[in-house]
């Protein structure tokens, strides 16, 4: 479904690629305009050169907070306003917890939690001009930790809490938020680890409806759109994964707990081999210091 962004200016992180890209030729299909912000210069010039006068890119990386500050501020300059922010830029790393270097699993933290506080912070006073809204992309992973990815699932746990706080905190200024959840989605992330770690794959089978399917890129545009339209508190992609939030007691308690240290017991040995064999804790290639969801 089409909705009219005219007149509005979404604001983008890890908008070289993937998510963040889709998400900004969508917008900018449907009236918008875009401040793309990433750390892939020659990506992020091409797009805004796809996309023409209606976009413009800024190089920042979100873990540095006077970088991102200066790149949402010039984009504000440039543009006259902010209507909309999506925190978007997140990376995924490799290994179990007894396996990962200290310095990959800091790395996932500071990106994925940091680097949201970072845009929201630096973004607040201009959504407070436009009673605009902030859409923060954690993931199915806020509900149910899946073993040999405990640093993305700690850190997308925690960007939901920080989202949930930060909207009760904005609310008085009459900005909006909302969280984010997608599944796997066929991007960087999910076709790299799967190549890199069979046992990831044979996991990925196993798990329980709704978090054995992978969606569209697509799709998962669509829905952030029309969350941002309807200024929507939860964007599950796909809408199933609203699922996951409603069991997630269910999933941690001791019930199911059984099951899961029986595919564990036969996964998690094979991943540990596969990520040592690898010699890395993230694939190949890290674009946007970030290959998202």
């Amino acid at each position: 479904m089409a909705h009219s962004f005219a007149g509005k200016v979404a604001l983008i992180t890890g908008a070289a690629r993937g998510i963040g890209a889709g998400v900004a030729r969508g917008f900018v299909a449907q009236g918008g305009r875009v401040a793309l912000v990433g750390l892939e210069p020659d990506l992020l010039a091409e797009l805004a050169d796809e996309l023409g006068a209606d976009a413009a890119w800024w190089e920042a990386d979100v873990r540095d907070s006077a970088a991102v500050k200066a790149a949402i501020d010039a984009a504000a300059t440039h543009f006259g306003r902010i209507d909309f922010v999506l925190a978007n830029a997140g990376i995924a790393s490799y290994g179990t917890v007894r396996q990962i270097d200290d310095s990959a699993f800091e790395r996932v933290v500071d990106i994925n939690v940091n680097g949201v506080f970072r845009t929201l912070k630096h973004g607040t006073p201009h959504l407070a001009k436009t009673k605009g809204y902030a859409l923060v992309v954690a993931s199915q992973a806020s509900f149910a930790a899946l073993a040999g990815l405990a640093s993305y699932n700690a850190s997308k746990a925690g960007a939901e809490s920080l989202a949930l706080a930060y909207k009760q905190e904005v609310a008085h200024l009459g900005v909006s938020v909302g969280v984010c959840h997608p599944s796997w989605i066929d991007t960087d992330i999910v076709r790299n680890a799967e190549h890199d770690l069979p046992s990831f794959r044979a996991t990925r089978e196993k798990l329980p409806w709704p978090a054995n399917g992978t969606t569209s890129v697509e799709e998962c545009v669509a829905l952030i759109l029309a969350g941002f339209a309807k200024r929507k508190s939860r964007v599950y992609v796909p809408g199933k994964v609203g699922v996951s939030n409603w069991t997630k007691a269910l999933m941690n308690s001791p019930a199911v707990w059984p099951v899961l240290r029986r595919i564990a017991a036969r996964t998690v040995p094979q991943m540990e081999s596969e990520v040592d064999a690898l010699g890395r804790f993230h694939h190949s290639h890290v674009p946007e210091t970030k290959p998202h969801d």
